[in-house]
């Protein structure tokens, strides 16, 4: 499959307008185009499906509407402001969380939820921490909410405010979020934030100015032109107040979708400026993992990769401090100067000077391609035939004409990937997987 992007006039389903697709075969259109879910990619979440070219009756207009209807969350996000409000007031022994259905529950809701399970004296810090308090939502495929470990939180907010931003647009990154909320009160803190994410569950926590419900994959707010003109307020840059994008996306998700929805992002950062941004880009951090390199640099050619690993709690391989294949493969690519971007030396980054960027410190420099060449934090070789450096398990195939692993087999290679058709890598490791 290949993406052709966000159509005018698509249908919708419950995540908002629909996305178009068309099959291909080695690399070729072909087929008819269709219409699915932006934010699913497995069916069983959200099985929406239309062709290009279908006429859709008006009864089943009707019945789609019905169903997307059925399918929003019980309150609006001003209700659940309001509810929030009634729900600080009431004293600890009061205060009941419904882990079923994943909402504070007032005194009144209570015999309705009887029969489930809830959490009881919700402190005042549990509420300033919501997505401690949530279930992570861990479908790989749809939402993939992996929360940043207090590590790497704490790094990107330092980082953030070192270099002079005063407001964080984080997209899907509630823990970076609600840190700064959390911080918001202090005296001396003086960063702003607003979180655009998919989980609906946050309206619950936050008010219309500090959350919006956004779906990233079609640049889609559920809460529409009100939320629209949020966001474009809250990218004003007011008395110098710097601002940022933290986008911290599922890794399963489309790469082209994802950068259609954070470059109208930056579009609407450029159009709040009045005196214009002399051709700038908004200032962005896109946390990812280190194998989709070349194809955030197809759409975003200004952006380099830094050597950070950036983990996460919930996710069983990535952690910081494990090595070779078991280290975190998640990196931040930015537009902003990497000699400004430093990392801590005493959790093994150094500062190559010939670079003029922070590396990981087994990241040797090569004389040869003069650069700091590894991805994955290991130090790698130099490969005169491929003329580039490789992975140090990797060794060079006089059959496949390339390094590789020495456990392979040549005639697959030769006959080439299964998504792409180019020789060198399996179907796992292609980077164009992003587009299936």
């Amino acid at each position: 499959l290949a993406l052709l992007g966000p159509a005018p006039g698509a249908p919708c389903c419950p995540h908002g307008p629909a996305l178009l697709f068309v099959k291909t075969s080695q690399g070729k259109e072909e087929g008819r185009r269709f219409y699915a879910c932006s934010a699913c990619r497995d069916r069983k979440d959200c099985n929406f499906f239309q062709w290009e070219d279908e006429k859709v009756s008006e009864a089943r207009l009707a019945a789609r509407e019905e169903y997307n209807r059925s399918q929003q969350p019980c309150f609006t996000h001003r209700q659940n402001v309001d509810r929030y409000k009634n729900f600080v007031l009431l004293p600890l022994s009061k205060r009941r969380f419904c882990q079923e259905c994943q909402q504070l529950l007032l005194p009144a809701e209570w015999k309705k939820h009887s029969d489930h399970q809830f959490l009881c004296d919700i402190t005042t810090a549990q509420l300033k921490n919501p997505s401690q308090l949530l279930y992570p939502l861990e479908n790989k495929k749809t939402n993939a909410q992996y929360l940043f470990t207090d590590r790497s939180c704490q790094f990107l907010l330092n980082l953030l405010i070192d270099l002079g931003f005063r407001r964080v647009l984080s997209v899907g990154t509630p823990r970076l979020h609600e840190m700064i909320q959390s911080k918001a009160s202090q005296e001396d803190f003086n960063v702003r934030g607003l979180l655009l994410d998919i989980d609906f569950r946050y309206s619950q926590f936050y008010t219309e100015d500090e959350f919006c419900h956004y779906n990233m994959f079609n640049h889609h707010f559920f809460g529409g032109e009100a939320a629209r003109e949020t966001c474009r307020k809250f990218l004003c840059e007011e008395n110098g107040e710097r601002v940022i994008m933290v986008a911290d996306p599922p890794f399963g998700g489309l790469v082209e979708a994802l950068a259609s929805s954070f470059k109208k992002l930056m579009a609407m950062w450029s159009e709040t400026e009045k005196e214009g941004h002399d051709n700038r880009e908004m200032p962005m951090f896109w946390i990812f993992p280190y194998f989709f390199e070349s194809r955030i640099l197809d759409f975003f050619p200004s952006f380099s990769m830094m050597d950070y690993q950036v983990d996460y709690d919930n996710h069983a391989l990535y952690k910081h401090g494990k090595t070779g294949r078991r280290q975190s493969p998640v990196r931040i690519f930015t537009n902003l100067t990497p000699s400004m971007i430093v990392l801590p030396e005493e959790e093994g980054y150094r500062f190559c000077s010939v670079c003029q960027r922070y590396v990981s410190s087994g990241n040797q420099h090569c004389e040869i391609c003069n650069s700091c060449t590894s991805k994955d934090g290991r130090r790698w070789k130099h490969c005169v035939l491929c003329k580039k450096c490789v992975k140090p398990s990797w060794f060079h195939c006089n059959n496949c004409k390339c390094c590789t692993l020495q456990q392979h087999s040549c005639e697959k290679t030769d006959s080439g990937c299964f998504v792409c058709g180019k020789a060198g890598h399996k179907r796992s490791a292609c980077p164009s997987l992003s587009r299936s």
